[in-house]
């Protein structure tokens, strides 16, 4: 890779199922030049997240053919046309999956990094970024966890798992319990991360394995599966049990619709709340997770808990490992120092 030339990866075709390395292809063209109210910006980090699979369907929102995918990106701006902006800033925006992009600060999410002494620059795409704001959002606003409660998450190894054990632990939560897809996962949960109880997925019906676990019940479920997973966590929810479903991986690859629990009256029966979180409805956070969580990541009691592909040429097999599930924490790709 030249400074005159930047890349992009580009989707060339419609996954069935899984998505492939063929769906894709790297292309490249001149850097391009800031316009007036742009800046350039050279990226350094970037993220690869289960969002992007639904979006490579195509249809209202999702990912057009043959041009430069979007993502969330960490860059600093080599030139800028911006006032706003200055050579040298280090900046959040969302012109991901390119080496090079332009950017106006407080379009698309752009915004100028707040560069917290001794927080390395990854915090800021994993627990400081999206991942962290959804799983702040979904203790705090949408499930409203409270100390002495205890949690429930599903893919709990993942970016939002791993920052929403973290952050219920320093809301006071008492028992956290996680679901995960290996033994390996599992003893990181608990040797690692601290995690009071895990379990593989794999290994029978979580609704069983989640009895096992939190044999008194759970007050919180933070649901990046769907599926079982949600089946299983109404059956453990105590009465006014509350549940933050983020996402539901288990049906990316396939049926659009999450298989409907069959116990859904419980949501009834125990007067349980559900209720969806999408981060773009809580960005007004983002400060106040920072305040929150930045003497944490300085004492070393939070990490960032990340798994970083080095060059951006691993950038579509970084996404394809992260759907298969080889990472721990957030799966970044670092293409810049």
């Amino acid at each position: 890779m030249t400074t005159n030339t930047a890349h992009a990866v580009h989707q060339i075709a419609r996954p069935t199922g899984f998505p492939s390395a063929a769906d894709f292809t790297y292309a490249s063209s001149p850097v391009p030049r800031p316009g007036p109210g742009t800046a350039l910006v050279e990226n350094l980090l970037l993220s690869v997240d289960p969002y992007h699979r639904g979006m490579m369907d195509g249809g209202e929102g999702g990912f057009e053919l043959n041009t430069p995918l979007e993502g969330r990106s960490v860059g600093r701006v080599l030139a800028s046309r911006d006032p706003g902006l200055r050579e040298g800033d280090l900046v959040f925006h969302r012109a991901g999956w390119r080496t090079h992009a332009l950017v106006t600060l407080g379009v698309d999410g752009t915004r100028k990094l707040r560069g917290h002494d001794g927080v390395p620059l990854e915090a800021y795409l994993s627990i400081l970024g999206g991942t962290g704001l959804t799983a702040y959002a979904a203790l705090t606003r949408t499930a409203a966890l409270r100390s002495g409660e205890d949690l429930f998450v599903s893919a709990a190894a993942g970016g939002v798992g791993t920052a929403t054990g973290h952050i219920a632990r320093l809301l006071g939560a008492r028992r956290i319990i996680g679901s995960a897809g290996s033994a390996a996962k599992v003893r990181h949960l608990t040797g690692t991360l601290g995690f009071d109880a895990a379990f593989d997925y794999h290994d029978g019906p979580v609704g069983e394995q989640l009895a096992l676990a939190a044999p008194d019940g759970i007050d919180v479920y933070v649901d990046n599966v769907g599926g079982d997973h949600l089946e299983g966590a109404i059956d453990s929810l105590r009465e006014y049990g509350r549940v933050a479903w983020v996402g539901a991986i288990s049906t990316y690859h396939g049926d659009r619709s999450p298989a409907a629990p069959r116990n859904l009256f419980e949501v009834v029966h125990k007067s349980l709340r559900l209720e969806g979180v999408l981060v773009r409805n809580h960005t007004n956070l983002q400060d106040e997770l920072e305040d929150f969580l930045v003497p944490h990541l300085r004492s070393g009691r939070v990490g960032t808990d990340t798994t970083v592909v080095q060059g951006f040429e691993g950038t579509v097999e970084a996404f394809l490992g992260m759907l298969r599930g080889d990472n721990l924490g957030k799966m970044l790709v670092r293409i810049g120092a």
